[in-house]
């Protein structure tokens, strides 16, 4: 009985050795291809925002409704009220924790809902934008991941990407992004939900009464 078990040991060990391992590339492939499924999603997230130049740390949570394409609310519970909408033809910022009083209007033409979604940017064309490298197993939230490395191929809004990528069901648990400007912004997905109902008010945005309204459309036509 020994024997059979050491064989039997021998066999699986020599096919896990023998079988060609899932490449970085692949399972980013794997990743955008499950994001791309989506066409809606309900997840729960924290954030942490580093400033390596000062040491400074801020920390974040909330939720973030989307539906494609290009609807997105990011309501943020701590800081609480802070929020950010995208309705499919304007962008509401509108953050009272760091600019009370006023909301940013911005087009939503573009690549601008996406760029506010980083995951989404993340997953869009990664091969065509990314060098892609493999960061070796993690677990995060207590699920197997693989962390991958992106690095820009060309300009982008950040300098490099760290992506860890569940490999059981290829969904990104959580992701680092390093800005030009040096700053780092960790985001880990605490809950992640596929092809939920999501209400439409959700991405509709009132500007409360006696807050100014920035249109950034108006300053780049000089009004």
């Amino acid at each position: 009985m020994l024997k059979s078990i050491a064989i039997s040991m021998a066999v699986s060990i020599a096919a896990a050795v023998s079988a060609p391992a899932q490449s970085a590339g692949d399972l980013v492939d794997r990743a955008a291809a499950e994001h791309a499924k989506m066409r809606t999603a309900r997840v729960q997230f924290t954030q942490v925002i580093t400033n390596p130049l000062t040491g400074n740390r801020i920390n974040a949570s909330g939720q973030v409704l989307r539906k494609a394409p290009g609807l997105l609310a990011i309501t943020f519970t701590d800081p609480a009220g802070d929020k950010i909408i995208a309705d499919g033809s304007v962008v509401w910022i509108y953050l009272p924790s760091t600019s009370p009083g006023q909301v940013l209007k911005m087009n939503a033409g573009g690549s601008e809902a996406e760029r506010l979604d980083p995951a989404s940017q993340l997953l869009r064309s990664p091969r065509t934008r990314f060098n892609i490298a493999d960061g070796g197993a993690a677990i995060v939230g207590g699920r197997a991941t693989r962390l991958v490395l992106l690095t820009p191929k060309g300009r982008e809004s950040f300098s490099r990407a760290k992506v860890w990528i569940d490999t059981k069901n290829s969904l990104v648990r959580r992701f680092e992004v390093t800005e030009p400007s040096g700053l780092v912004r960790n985001v880990t997905l605490t809950s992640i939900q596929a092809n939920v109902a999501v209400p439409a008010s959700a991405f509709r945005f009132t500007p409360p009464r006696g807050v100014r309204v920035i249109d950034q459309g108006q300053l780049g036509r000089g009004q």
